[in-house]
């Protein structure tokens, strides 16, 4: 089973559009190439970034924007506008009920994904846009300072 990459793509999009804003256009292919994907992915994205009041984009206009300052934008707020109230775990259904452990696997599993699946959400809505694009610029000063090093 593939996991799906829109949170994590949704997020980047975001950012790129945050940092980008104003230094290059921000085309769904120019998004697209540093994501890795097809335009028509980044374009969908923004759609559904846009319908949830996150970004704004004019259609045919190569210059969303954010729509709030990225720090109030949760990841959370980001990840409930592209999957929805979706779990993080899943519990295959389908196992022996006569067996020990396949007749009591989905409640005790049930229990512990819960409580992972709170606290990760609750660390998703604590953590917000500006953070990420804060890791992104030192991550990327911590590079060019080493580059300048090795010069």
């Amino acid at each position: 089973m593939k996991i799906s990459t829109r949170f994590s793509d949704s997020i980047h999009l975001l950012a790129f559009v945050n940092i980008y804003q104003g230094i290059i256009p921000l085309t769904s292919s120019n998004i697209a190439s540093s994501i890795e994907t097809s335009p028509v992915v980044v374009r969908r994205l923004m759609s559904a970034l846009n319908k949830a009041g996150l970004i704004n984009t004019v259609h045919g206009a190569a210059d969303p924007a954010l729509a709030k300052s990225p720090e109030n934008i949760s990841l959370y707020d980001i990840f409930l506008t592209i999957e929805g109230d979706a779990h993080l775990f899943a519990i295959d259904e389908r196992t022996n009920p006569q067996c020990i452990v396949g007749g009591n696997i989905q409640e005790t599993l049930n229990g512990f994904y819960q409580q992972a699946e709170t606290a990760a959400k609750a660390k998703l809505a604590r953590t917000s846009l500006q953070d990420v694009i804060d890791t992104i610029r030192v991550k990327q000063a911590m590079k060019d300072a080493e580059k300048e090093r090795r010069n």
